[in-house]
């Protein structure tokens, strides 16, 4: 061994060298070379995210973690490298170290947080509030899992109220940019520019730029610059198709070109298969579930068309909390009050699409590759569509009940023909609309008729309404109308009145299903779908009980029916 090689332990000389390590620090990684079969195969055995086909030459990020993990393998299989370079590993692990025993501390129970700056006087923020931002300061980057209604937006406004964090870019739903802008200047001194369009413009001077999912396609040049120290992505499952469209891979080149804090905030970051997780943690973590291979193989399993599903979903949940990627707090209290309802199913009008469904259930099942994918799509919509008119004028029938019982009401749908029977039938209620159709201003007067009371139906798109606050002042009783294929959709919608502010003794949750149609499908595969979920962002929830008590209903169906006979 020359001179210019250290020992890479201690200063006992090793019995045998199994290749070299060397840092490269302008890329920012560890390289190793020269390693014999046997010790290749143990490495990639405990680093999972090494290519299997991998051989001789490895190459790892420096990053702190990697130090520790690097510097533990070099005990079994002790490898040449420079003093330089070995102090750095060693470093780099006190560093790994210090941090996690930071966070482990700041995440118990009697720890005290610091004085916060940026916040406005009497804004302070909650203690469970206060973990999360010194987490996410310490670590630089979070995928903040909480429960709804724990002020995960103002929690972000805290992590990136510094100086050295500023100016931060805030990416969000079309319906939330309001929102956003007025719990900022609630809550903190941070400046707020909302961004106008897709079309790069000279910005003012700011602390938070507010973009839509919308238009952040247009402005991948000047996140690029590295303008933006920080990115906060807002229900960040908008992005859990990754690269395939065009506002994920303008989401991957926001992150990238963050020095400071990589933040996302969704209570349900998984809404359908388990695979999804992967693009959102690259977005705040890259490389920790190795490449998108590296996660399937050693994660997944394979459904067919394209669909994965996570093999253990609690041991992925729990990895990525034990690397404190995760953090996730449920709010305590009674639970939602699920009750499900069978309502009946028109076959009359349903016969009508009957003849077009069969041409389409002929072409998934004979078709071309092409004729095939296009056909399953047409068919499921439509299916679900019919399925949506053939009983809306009786779920229509049911809110009506609720309704004159002096209920507000939030009715969930997705079809816009659905919508249209659901306002001929319950017109004379004048309700309120946030669906896919209003501007963002329109979604701001309808909501605000609905908490004045100028309505008691506001009726919202099963897909429009995650981030929305305010409603639980209002309304404690939820129908889900039409039914969506991810069980997560649902629990958004009802996280609307389900929430710190709701006054009411427990919310309730009415789904309203068909024995016909899509329904009976779509509930079966809900189960799997919430099996995925469940077990990533709670693995040590076990099995949940879900919590039913038709009792209110009841009461209201025989005040209702006592009401008419008066009549």
């Amino acid at each position: 061994m020359s001179a210019a090689l250290a020992l890479p332990l201690d200063e006992a000389a090793p019995r045998r060298l199994y290749g070299q390590l060397v840092l490269d620090v302008a890329a920012a990684k560890w390289t190793m070379t020269g390693v014999p079969p046997h010790v290749a195969l143990r490495l990639k055995q405990n680093f999972a995210r090494l290519p299997k086909t991998q051989t001789e030459t490895f190459a790892f990020a420096h990053t702190p973690e990697a130090c520790a993990d690097l510097l533990w393998f070099l005990g079994r299989y002790p490898m040449a490298m420079s003093a330089a370079d070995r102090m750095t590993l060693v470093s780099g692990k006190t560093l790994f170290e210090r941090d996690i025993d930071a966070v482990e501390e700041i995440l118990l129970p009697d720890w005290t947080p610091p004085a916060f700056t940026g916040f406005r006087d009497g804004m302070a923020p909650y203690g469970y509030q206060a973990q999360a931002i010194e987490v996410t300061r310490r670590l630089r980057r979070i995928l903040l899992g909480d429960d709804v209604g724990l002020g995960k937006t103002v929690t972000a406004l805290g992590a990136v109220a510094d100086p050295a964090f500023l100016p931060a870019a805030v990416i969000v739903p079309a319906h939330l940019a309001t929102q956003w802008a007025g719990y900022a200047e609630k809550f903190t001194h941070l400046r707020v520019h909302v961004i106008d369009g897709t079309k790069p413009y000279s910005l003012p001077e700011a602390d938070l730029y507010i973009f839509r999912y919308s238009n952040i396609a247009g402005w991948v040049d000047v996140a690029a610059t590295g303008i933006f120290r920080s990115v906060i992505f807002d229900e960040i499952q908008d992005l859990r198709t990754g690269p395939k469209t065009a506002k994920g891979r303008a989401g991957k080149a926001f992150s990238v070109h963050a020095t400071g804090l990589r933040i996302g905030l969704s209570a349900t970051p998984v809404y359908n298969y388990g695979d999804e997780i992967f693009p959102i943690i690259q977005l705040i973590a890259p490389g920790i579930l190795g490449s998108r291979d590296d996660f399937l193989r050693e994660w997944c399993t394979s459904r067919g068309m394209g669909k994965w599903i996570v093999k253990d979903p609690n041991a992925l949940g729990a990895y990525l909390r034990d690397q404190h990627v995760l953090l996730r707090r449920l709010r305590s209290g009674k639970p939602v009050n699920t009750i499900i309802r069978e309502v009946p199913y028109d076959e009359a009008v349903a016969a009508d699409a009957m003849d077009l469904a069969r041409a389409l259930a002929l072409k998934v099942t004979t078709g071309s590759f092409m004729e095939r994918g296009q056909a399953a799509r047409e068919l499921d919509a439509l299916a679900r569509q019919v399925t949506g008119v053939a009983k809306a004028r009786h779920v229509a029938a049911f809110v009506r009940i609720l309704l004159d019982a002096g209920l507000p009401v939030l009715l969930a749908g997705w079809h816009r023909a659905v919508y249209d029977i659901w306002l001929k039938e319950l017109e004379a209620y004048r309700p309120a609309m946030y669906t896919g159709s209003e501007t963002t201003a329109a979604k701001d007067r309808e909501k605000a008729r609905f908490i004045n009371g100028e309505t008691d139906l506001f009726i919202i798109s099963l897909r429009s309404g995650a981030g929305l606050d305010g409603l639980q002042a209002r309304c404690f009783t939820v129908v889900i109308g039409e039914l969506d294929w991810s069980p997560k959709v649902h629990e958004q919608v009802i996280g609307r009145v389900d929430r710190p502010g709701q006054l009411a003794d427990g919310v309730d949750a009415i789904y309203l299903v068909a024995d016909e149609g899509s329904d009976p499908v779509v509930t079966e595969i809900c189960g799997l779908k919430h099996s995925q979920a469940r077990g990533i962002t709670d693995p040590m929830a076990g099995v949940v009980q879900v919590y039913s008590d038709e009792s209110r209903i009841k009461m209201l169906a025989e005040r209702y029916l006592a009401q008419a006979a008066a009549a």
